[in-house]
């Protein structure tokens, strides 16, 4: 069942067309990726679903809900929860403390509650937290500063606080964006298993190598259109991909890794947890 559909998305600044008409949906439980050249269009894509730019035309449906009239918090308490390329981490709160913020939900009372000092943090979002810190590997900071991680962690924290907020989807993107390949496998795997545990997620990323081996289904956007769709399979040797994504040469060889990776027995290997 499709949790999210777009119907001829189409979203433009003036003459300009970042997307147009797009169709696409994410099926509840899978992992769907987008990928695309720098300025494809994929970052006014998620903006759209999550409420940070207009839709000049089409809709947004997510699970069941018309979204285009809705503001972004709430599209996030029906369960759409994104990260940012730019991170966005609050720098003076610990690992710990910057996913309490996200997965917490403020009640009518609580701004009183904080005048007062009275809020307590309840047991399950502890556990959510908690939770997530372990989904990341990354319990052994969680009382440290984001400042003080590199950036690949830094971009796990990210991923994070997002998984925190126990969405009903997961967009993320470019969370490899930085990262290098080992790293890249990591997040992976962790994704992965992020779907194996029921979370459904839409994966934004230009990392091909990382979408090809991951993802269970794959949209490819170019110049703001969808020109290519299907698995792994078919979009790694799709020429039009090859050619608008990445240009012949860079192509031929970033889908030789693509097929190395999607060949391997099963998306996460011994080493993919070391």
């Amino acid at each position: 069942m499709a949790l999210l559909q777009t119907h001829g998305l189409t979203v433009r600044y003036g003459g300009l067309a970042a997307n147009f008409e797009v169709d696409l949906s994410v099926e509840q439980g899978g992992l769907v990726g987008l990928i695309g050249p720098n300025g494809a269009g994929k970052t006014t894509f998620i903006d759209a679903l999550t409420g940070f730019t207009d839709i000049s035309s089409g809709t947004v449906v997510f699970d069941g809900v018309e979204l285009n009239s809705l503001s972004p918090s709430d599209r996030a308490h029906l369960g759409l929860s994104r990260t940012f390329q730019s991170l966005e981490l609050f720098e003076d709160l610990t690992v710990r403390d910057n996913l309490l913020v996200a997965a917490e939900r403020p009640k009518w009372y609580s701004f009183g509650l904080d005048l007062l000092r009275r809020r307590r943090v309840g047991s399950e979002v502890e556990a959510q937290v908690d939770a997530a810190l372990a989904a990341l590997d990354l319990t052994d900071v969680a009382e440290r500063l984001p400042s003080d991680l590199s950036h690949g962690r830094r971009k796990l924290v990210s991923v994070a606080r997002a998984l925190a907020a126990k969405p009903k989807l997961l967009l993320l993107d470019e969370p490899a964006a930085g990262l290098d390949t080992v790293e890249s496998q990591r997040l992976g795997a962790h994704l992965r298993d992020f779907v194996s545990r029921g979370t459904t997620i839409f994966l934004i990323d230009h990392d091909m190598g990382l979408v090809l081996n991951v993802c269970d289904y794959i949209y490819v956007l170019d110049f703001g259109q969808i020109i290519a769709r299907g698995t792994s399979v078919q979009v790694r040797s799709d020429p039009a991909v090859i050619t608008a994504y990445l240009g012949e040469s860079a192509g031929e060889a970033q889908a030789r890794e693509g097929v190395a990776l999607a060949a391997r027995p099963s998306h996460v290997t011994e080493g993919d947890h070391a």
